[in-house]
C-alpha cells in the first residue's frame, strides 16, 4: 500500500516537472526576439505621386483637340505604334514617321478622314466669326484662301487625310509649341466663343427635344476637353508625345 502510493507521488512529480519545463519553453520563444534576414524582407518601394499621361495635357493650341483624336486613333495601330516606338524624335521631324501612315488600317485612315473634314469644317466656322467680328458681314469669304494661313493641314484636299496631312501636323505642333503665341491661340479661341453665341441661338429655333439632345452631346464634349489638364508654356512635342507617342510630345 505504501509503495503504491509513492509510486502515484512519483508519477505526480515527473508531470508537474514536465508541465514546466514545457511552460518555461513557451515564455523564452516568446521572450527571445526571433532573427529576420533583412534581405528576404520585402520592404514596399515608395511611390512617386503619379503625372497625368502626356497625352492627356492641354498644349494650349487652337488646334489642340484635333492633334489629340489623331495622335489617339494611330496609336490604335499596332503597326503605326511599332514604328513609333522604334523611331526617334528626329526622324519623327524629318517626315520618316509620317509615311508609315500609308500601311495603317483601313478603319483608322477612315476615321481620320473623317477628323480632317470636321476640323477643315470647324476652321472655316472660325474664319467665318472672325470676319462677323471685325465688320465684315457684306464681304464674300475666300475660305481656300484663308485656310493657308492654318499650315497644321493641306487645305487643298479637305476630304481625305494623307502622309502630308500628318507630316505637316507634326512639324507644326512641334513649331508652334517652341515658338508658343499665346495671343495667337487666345485669338481663335475668341472666335470660339462667337461660334458658341451662335449655337444657342441655334437652339432657339429647335423644339424642346431637338434642343434636349443638342444640349446633351454639348455638354459631354464639353466634360471630355475638361477632363485634360492645363499645361504651362512652353512644351516640346517630345513631351507631349510620350509616352503615347515614344517619349515624342505635346495629355
Amino acid at each position: 500500500m505504501r509503495s503504491r502510493i509513492h509510486n502515484k507521488m512519483c508519477l505526480s512529480r515527473a508531470l508537474l516537472t514536465g508541465w514546466v519545463l514545457l511552460l518555461v519553453q513557451v515564455l523564452c520563444l516568446e521572450a527571445v526576439p526571433i532573427s529576420m534576414d533583412k534581405t528576404k524582407v520585402h520592404v514596399p518601394e515608395k511611390k512617386e505621386p503619379e503625372e497625368p499621361p502626356a497625352a492627356s495635357v492641354d498644349t494650349g493650341l487652337h488646334y489642340d483637340r484635333y492633334l489629340r483624336e489623331v495622335i489617339d486613333f494611330l496609336e490604335k495601330d499596332q503597326h503605326f505604334r511599332e514604328k513609333l516606338h522604334n523611331t526617334d524624335m528626329e526622324d519623327i521631324k524629318q517626315g520618316k514617321l509620317a509615311k508609315e501612315l500609308d500601311f495603317v488600317s483601313h478603319h483608322v485612315r477612315t476615321k481620320l478622314d473623317e477628323l480632317k473634314r470636321q476640323e477643315v469644317n470647324r476652321l472655316r466656322t472660325l474664319i467665318k466669326a472672325k470676319q462677323d467680328l471685325e465688320g465684315g458681314n457684306d464681304i464674300a469669304v475666300d475660305h481656300q484662301a484663308l485656310l493657308k494661313q492654318f499650315e497644321y493641314l493641306n487645305h487643298n484636299n479637305p476630304h481625305t487625310f494623307e502622309v502630308d496631312d500628318l507630316d505637316r501636323l507634326i512639324k507644326s505642333a512641334t513649331n508652334d509649341l517652341e515658338n508658343f503665341d499665346k495671343d495667337r491661340h487666345e485669338e481663335f479661341k475668341q472666335y470660339e466663343m462667337t461660334k458658341d453665341h451662335d449655337r444657342r441661338e441655334h437652339l432657339k429655333t429647335l423644339d424642346d427635344d431637338e434642343r434636349k439632345k443638342e444640349e446633351e452631346h454639348y455638354d459631354e464634349l464639353r466634360k471630355k476637353h475638361a477632363d485634360h489638364p492645363k499645361v504651362n508654356h512652353p512644351v516640346s512635342l517630345s513631351q507631349f508625345l510620350s509616352p503615347s507617342f515614344c517619349c515624342m510630345v505635346l495629355q
